[in-house]
């Protein structure tokens, strides 16, 4: 049903909705909580912001340490209160019914504006009966609402752990083709994929052929699969590519472990060095992409 302590879950979000709101709201949103009328529960969930407004919630470090112990990754901290209403709200449905239980949460989502969608979107890794989502969470991933799109991927571990590779690929490549900040979506290194890949380099040569620029993260998917050909584009890449570009390129040559990839990059050696030394990683190529 959860893959995670739902219960301990259920009482730390309990808590930190508590503190954030006024006496009165709470009482409003407590006579919710044990509801099993969806009518009712529909209804709470489209007036959370107008009972509980809308500025960024209050948590502490130890709160954020222990709802990160119960389900790791599971991040909360830059919300705001009528998004953390809306989950301490969902968390009180009774799952034992699992037919009602979807269908509560599925009318939700059938009636959702943008702020809602955003909302139920993040929600996913913690919702009961995780395998059941996948659907949902492909048809969010065809969206062209960037703030859904981002629910979706950033800090959301639901994606990695329960899409299929062909949902996953699609979650990826709809990231590159939407301009989305690539390394805030878990899983990129452990989900990588022969097939994605593939078609991320067709993606790098249209881009090409049509003189545009490239997320030179694009190459950190291909690391696991250079062969002949991939070698060649980053070789490319170093001879014609920014500083950004050329620095993506070597640390896929680096991580890809391949002597003839080494072989070339030692051609280059103040990159080399760069990474060598941890001066270079992708973490730090992320920070400095976004400055």
């Amino acid at each position: 049903m959860f893959d995670y302590d739902a219960e301990r879950l259920r009482a730390l979000i309990t808590e930190v909705t508590h503190s954030n709101v006024s006496p009165e709201t709470w009482t409003w949103l407590g006579e919710k909580l044990s509801s099993d009328d969806n009518a009712l529960i529909n209804t709470a969930f489209a007036m959370m912001p107008r009972k509980t407004g809308k500025s960024n919630i209050l948590i502490s470090k130890d709160q954020i340490s222990k709802i990160d112990h119960v389900k790791p990754g599971f991040i909360v901290e830059n919300w705001t209160i009528d998004r953390l209403g809306r989950l301490c709200l969902l968390l009180h449905i009774d799952p034992k019914n699992q037919e009602q239980y979807i269908k509560t949460i599925e009318n939700l989502f059938l009636a959702a504006e943008v702020s809602e969608l955003v909302a139920l979107y993040s929600f996913l890794p913690i919702l009961a009966y995780p395998e059941l989502w996948k659907l949902r969470c492909a048809e969010g991933i065809r969206s062209n609402i960037g703030l859904v799109l981002e629910a979706i991927m950033y800090h959301n571990s639901y994606p990695e752990k329960c899409l299929d590779e062909k949902a996953w690929n699609q979650l990826i490549l709809k990231a590159f083709f939407t301009d989305k900040d690539i390394i805030r979506i878990p899983g990129i290194d452990e989900r990588a994929n022969a097939e994605l890949a593939l078609t991320l380099t067709d993606y790098a040569h249209e881009r090409w052929a049509a003189k545009r620029k490239i997320n030179p993260f694009l190459w950190r998917f291909t690391s696991k699969f250079l062969d002949e050909s991939l070698i060649d584009d980053l070789k490319k890449v170093l001879f014609e590519g920014s500083l950004r570009e050329m620095q993506a390129a070597a640390l896929t040559l680096v991580q890809s472990g391949s002597a003839s990839a080494l072989e070339l990059l030692k051609t280059y050696p103040e990159l080399l060095s760069a990474i060598t030394n941890n001066e270079l990683n992708w973490t730090s190529l992320a920070v400095d992409l976004d400055n």
